[in-house]
Formats: structure tokens, C-alpha cells, sequence
């Protein structure tokens, strides 16, 4: 099976561990487990509860615990309707595994994480991408949307709220996207792992599962919930979407670790807390975010309205991989290039780190613009 190497994956392997201020990092400033327990209101004596888990393969398909607690993110799901994985990343490639085949009509909204195009490329799918366009806001031009979802079509994939954009789409466009994927017989795979942080409001991005019959969310912990270390995610759709995914799941991921079964479930019974934490330092950043770019006369961009990450545009004639490696080799600042997200002339930066990695970070790429001009 061939498929496409994945370019922001092999951006970060190569840079990742050599730059001092990473703005590529999409996670929001991670947890340590002392302040998981400390936002849900424990203490380190807590762990003691783990002393006593014998180290089995635990629940297949994740303990009651944990999915009542996935099932309680959404407004029309339950245990049944869930099924945790090795991540968000295992989440997507089971549902692309598990329900598109060679031939297949798939719609991709890119740009997008390179999963949802790539993965049924290589499955041999008939795979048609929608470009996001800076003059809409980086959101999908329905009409569009409905040219290429012809009858039939198998899979449509978005990403919501957007990576690399920070693009939301409302609950009222969710609903426009539902009504053509209805009208062509498709399901949706909805990449949602970034809910949770919208800049207004509770923060809670509308779910595709609860509002479209063929609806199917993937989601995790790493992104909004501040532990990407857990490596847990899942997927939450109807029944018949899970026992399909749970035939793939048998051959790749058994199960996954206990404790961080364990840690997931207690980080969503109290996500509360740990939202309220991500959302400050979301809003409270991107805040730092627009001022630097109003004062940046190189860079301009759509301010996005949820996530973790923006794509900014540089008015500087280099290929925009020149533009990070030059970054970071003079000011040790990691930005991602827009190339490797099929968006040449950008740069995504991720802006939910700690405020004084991000106000460092900036300081430096306004030193490196200016000898630019």
C-alpha cells in the first residue's frame, strides 16, 4: 500500500527537538499529572488508587468509566455509540478503514490534517478536496460543497474547529453540510479535536454526531484536555459505525493502557476545570497573537475564532519551508511551513503554549522580520 508521506509529521520529527521556542506545538500547555489532580481537586496521595491495577489489557474497547464520560460530551450519545483508540490520529485512520474502499467518493475539506485526504488516497478511493480560501474566512463554500458531493459519495471529511485555519463551523453550517451529505447518502467524519476551545461563549464547538444521523465524531485528549502524553482518543457515532470500526480496531490496537484510561476519565468527569484552564490561556494568547500581528507590517491573516493554531501570511518572496528553517536557525523559533500543509506562502504557528514562550517567540520573529524589509 503506498501512501503519501505526511508532511507535518515529518516537519516536526526533523525540528522538533532542535528549536528553543517551539510555535509550532499545537497542544494546549500541557498537564503534568500533579495539576490534573490538582484540578480535580485531589491530591498526589490519589495515585495510591493505582498501586492495586493489575496490568491486564483492561476493557477492550475502554472502561464504563471513561466512555460514560465521552458519551457525556455530547447531547445525543451514549456508551454504546463510543469506542476509545490510540489517540485522535487512530481514531481517524480506523473510521477511513473501516468505511471507505477502493473507488469510493470521498470529499475532503482541506486544509485539514493529512489523514483525511491521504489515507483514503492510498485505500484507492476517488478522493476530492474543497479548498478552504482566506476571502471566506477559511470556511467551505457550500455550493461548492454540494457540486462535489455527488449522489453517492461515501465520505465527506472536516475538521472542527480547523487546523491549520482556527475556523468555526457554526451549529448552523454544520446543519447546511448535514443536509448535502444527506442528499448524496454520505457520512460525515467530523475531526473534532480541538472542541472545547472556542474563543467565546462556553467554548463547546456544536458536535456532528448529535446533529446528523450518519454523523461521526473523532476527538481525544491531547489538544483541548492538555495531555497528548495519554496518547487517547475515540469515536463517537451510530452503532453501526463502531461495531464496523471495532473489526478494524481488533487488528491494531487491542486496547489501550490502563492508566491512561484511568487519567482520561478523571480529566473529562472534571473537564470543567480543565477547559476553564485551556480556555484562558487560548484566549488570553491569541489576545497577545492579534496585537503582534497588528504591529507586523509582513504578516497578515483571519483571526481564528477557535483551536490552537493560525496560518499567518508573510509578504516575503521565499518558499515558506526557507522561511521556518531560516527562522529557526537564526532565532531558534519553530514555526510549521504552509507547504507542508498544501498552503504554500503561509506559516501555521500554534499559540497555546505558556504566554512567556509565545511573547519570547514573537519578539524574536519581529527581529527577524525586521532585517527582512
Amino acid at each position: 500500500m503506498h501512501i503519501e508521506p505526511f508532511g507535518v509529521e515529518i516537519w516536526m520529527n526533523e525540528w522538533e527537538t532542535k528549536c528553543e521556542w517551539n510555535l509550532a506545538e499545537t497542544c494546549v500547555e500541557s498537564l503534568t499529572i500533579e495539576e490534573l489532580l490538582r484540578l480535580a481537586g485531589r491530591n498526589e496521595n490519589s495515585l495510591s488508587e493505582l498501586l492495586g491495577m493489575k496490568m491486564t489489557y483492561g476493557a477492550i474497547v475502554g472502561s464504563d468509566r471513561l466512555r460514560r464520560a465521552i458519551a457525556s460530551l455530547y447531547d445525543r450519545q451514549v456508551v454504546e455509540n463510543t469506542v476509545v483508540t490510540h489517540g485522535t490520529i487512530g481514531a481517524n485512520m480506523l473510521v477511513h478503514k473501516a468505511l471507505v474502499s477502493r473507488g469510493d467518493r470521498v470529499v475532503a475539506v482541506v486544509p485539514t490534517y493529512q489523514q483525511h485526504y491521504s489515507i483514503p488516497a492510498s485505500i484507492g478511493a476517488d478522493v476530492h478536496q474543497l479548498r478552504l480560501r482566506e476571502e471566506n474566512g477559511f470556511l467551505p463554500d457550500l455550493h461548492a460543497l454540494r457540486a462535489l458531493a455527488a449522489p453517492g459519495t461515501k465520505l465527506i471529511a472536516i475538521n472542527n474547529p480547523n487546523n491549520p485555519t482556527g475556523a468555526l463551523m457554526d451549529r448552523a453550517m454544520l446543519e447546511e453540510i448535514a443536509a448535502i451529505a444527506r442528499d448524496a447518502g454520505a457520512w460525515i467524519l467530523c475531526d473534532e479535536v480541538y472542541r472545547g476551545t472556542d474563543q467565546e461563549g462556553a467554548g463547546m464547538t456544536a458536535s456532528i454526531a448529535d446533529i446528523y444521523k450518519k454523523g461521526i465524531s473523532t476527538a481525544g485528549m491531547s489538544k483541548a484536555y492538555s495531555l497528548a502524553g495519554l496518547r487517547l482518543g475515540w469515536i463517537a457515532g451510530p452503532k453501526e459505525v463502531i461495531e464496523a470500526v471495532s473489526i478494524h480496531r481488533d487488528y491494531d490496537t487491542i486496547s489501550v493502557g490502563m492508566i491512561d484510561d484511568h487519567f482520561a476519565a478523571l480529566a473529562l468527569e472534571n473537564r470543567e476545570q480543565v477547559l476553564a484552564r485551556s480556555q484562558r490561556i487560548t484566549r488570553g494568547n491569541l489576545a497577545i497573537l492579534d496585537d503582534w500581528v497588528e504591529r507586523e507590517p509582513l504578516i497578515s491573516w483571519v483571526k481564528p475564532r477557535s483551536g490552537t493554531t493560525a496560518l499567518l501570511k508573510y509578504g516575503l518572496p521565499m518558499p515558506s519551508r526557507d522561511f521556518c528553517v531560516s527562522l529557526l536557525k537564526e532565532t531558534g523559533v519553530m514555526f510549521t511551513p504552509g507547504s507542508a500543509l498544501g498552503m504554500e506562502g503561509y506559516v501555521r504557528i500554534g499559540y497555546a503554549n505558556g504566554p512567556e514562550v509565545l511573547k519570547e517567540g514573537l519578539a524574536r520573529v519581529s527581529q527577524f522580520l525586521s532585517k527582512k524589509r
